[in-house]
């Protein structure tokens, strides 16, 4: 059974906060793999793999057939092509681009859920927000620098991760109190899998040449599912727009990672463009919460 939909903003940030701290390990491993020259269709394939695999090892046992139950298979599914979205532009992305590009552009999530709300959520969305919606993403266009040499067409995969992201955020919401994070997992990973399988087993298969290739290939798959579970869970107890801002503190990791790891620094551009893109996601959540304050005094009001 999934758990109730509640809400409780503390609970579901302190669980996404440590999501975010385990998905960077996914990331990594991946830039990883891309750079020893592993096809991308193979690293999700092991992404997807491990991810099924340990869940059906698992949790299969202890669930039985409730794992493979669900309330709405046509949004699991929905949001299992979402998620395989997401990953394909990023993981193409990292082939050409540093961490910390990609990563920032990945962070326009917030920026689109907001944007997407309206529609798929029924909320409304004012014009304050689309002003820093607008503001967002100019910071887009300074760290990608569109026109100049510096311009790489990769960065527009990482815009279609974000908005398959941003549509995956939303899915999991609309899906909280439907179905388990479990089940969640199982039905994200295993579409994804379905999906990718044909093009990774014909794509010319390559083996990991080293101990460190062999370990970021089963990372993958294992910070996966942890993280995309926690985040499950985070989404039983606060919306999208409330939990978006918060997944910035992965961008620190991610440029840190890029530096420590792979020697690409950021630049000013990069600080300048997440700037902007950070204050613009950071004024839609206050807003949020100014809004949600307000409507719950009205309630209380009309209650009395």
């Amino acid at each position: 059974m999934a758990a109730p939909v509640s809400h409780n903003a503390n609970k579901a940030i302190l669980i996404l906060l440590l999501a975010q701290s385990i998905l960077i390990f996914l990331d990594v491993s991946a830039k990883w793999l891309s750079t020893v020259g592993i096809p991308t269709t193979e690293i999700m394939f092991a992404r997807y793999g491990i991810h099924v695999g340990l869940l059906l090892l698992l949790v299969l046992p202890v669930r039985g057939r409730s794992l493979l139950r669900t309330g709405n298979w046509k949004l699991e599914v929905g949001r299992g092509l979402c998620l395989l979205g997401s990953t394909a532009g990023n993981f193409l992305s990292m082939r050409y681009l540093p961490l910390t590009v990609t990563g920032a552009l990945l962070f326009t999530m917030p920026l689109m859920v907001c944007a997407l709300s309206g529609p798929m959520l029924g909320e409304t969305v004012g014009w304050r927000r689309w002003l820093a919606i607008a503001v967002g993403f100019v910071g887009i266009l300074v760290i990608i620098r569109p026109g100049t040499e510096a311009f790489h067409p990769a960065a527009l995969l990482s815009l279609f991760a974000a908005f398959s992201g941003a549509v995956f955020g939303i899915l999991t919401r609309k899906l909280a109190g439907v179905d388990g994070a479990m089940t969640q997992q199982f039905y994200a990973g295993a579409i994804a899998l379905v999906a990718i399988t044909p093009f990774a087993v014909t794509g010319g298969w390559v083996w990991p040449g080293d101990a460190i290739g062999w370990v970021a290939f089963f990372t993958l798959g294992t910070a996966g599912v942890l993280g995309h579970v926690l985040i499950s869970v985070a989404h039983h107890y606060a919306t999208p727009a409330t939990l978006a801002p918060f997944n910035y503190l992965q961008l620190l990791y991610l440029a840190l990672a890029s530096w420590v790891i792979f020697n690409q620094p950021p630049d000013r551009w990069f600080f300048l463009g997440a700037a902007i893109i950070i204050g613009s996601g950071l004024y839609i959540w206050l807003r949020e919460r100014s809004l949600h304050k307000q409507a719950t005094s009205v309630d209380e009001a009309v209650e009395r």
